[in-house]
């Protein structure tokens, strides 16, 4: 019994480490689930395998006629953690954000499953494959030419606002995408605001643009926010 209680607490922090080490990268990077989320997503599904791999310590009946099947278990808990993974995306207007994160908890309920289970090689292994990802590929995702979306707002007297089939094009000699153009007005202020979502594969177009709205003399005011995940 002793040898069974050890067993279950270093299944336990076995858990605990691997969903640290995950979490610990998604919390330097600022996601909203970071190191406490993903520290108890891990030990949490530990403790249902664990549930199910002792369940003849707490629930007894001849094997004739309960036949234990610790697949179910972990079935139940990569389905609920689905939920959990789905409170994370956001999606603003044409993108998404809060997928990696959303598959690193995914990925961390899998880890504690293996850990419940004492299945300790491919835990290491698995936590250092997700380690890599997390880091490494977000290196070379930095590096790569890739499509980047932003929200972009900008503000204007209402006599002074510039056409928006003029300011789309003024967007667009900047090397940037116009997509889901919308505006709003401010009848007390006498302002209008653009709304919109730019794009480019050019790092350095964002800028450019910001440049020129600081110079224009009808700008009163203008944003642009990343959209990335």
């Amino acid at each position: 019994m002793e040898s069974q209680y050890l067993t279950i607490i270093v299944n336990l922090l076995v858990a605990l480490l691997a969903g640290a080490l995950v979490g610990f990268e998604r919390s330097y990077q600022g996601r909203p689930a970071g190191f406490r989320t993903h520290t108890l997503v891990c030990m949490a599904s530990a403790v249902l395998m664990l549930l199910t791999v002792y369940q003849s310590a707490w629930f007894y009946a001849p094997s004739d006629v309960v036949r234990v099947d610790p697949t179910r278990m972990a079935q139940g808990i990569m389905t609920g953690i689905g939920f959990l993974g789905a409170g994370v995306i956001v999606k603003e207007g044409a993108s998404v954000r809060g997928l990696t994160t959303a598959a690193s908890i995914w990925i961390t309920a899998a880890i504690g499953i293996l850990a419940g289970v004492g299945f300790y090689f491919p835990v290491m292994v698995v936590t250092l494959l997700t380690l890599g990802t997390l880091s490494m590929f977000r290196w070379i995702e930095a590096r790569m030419s890739q499509l980047a979306y932003m929200h972009h707002v900008v503000r204007f007297r209402s006599e002074k606002a510039i056409p928006d089939s003029d300011y789309r094009d003024l967007v667009m000699e900047h090397g940037l995408r116009v997509s889901e153009f919308n505006y709003s007005a401010d009848n007390e202020q006498h302002t209008i605001e653009y709304h919109m979502v730019i794009s480019t594969r050019d790092t350095g177009a964002e800028r450019k643009l910001a440049r020129t709205l600081e110079k224009h003399p009808d700008v009163l005011r203008f944003s642009m926010e990343s959209a990335g995940d």
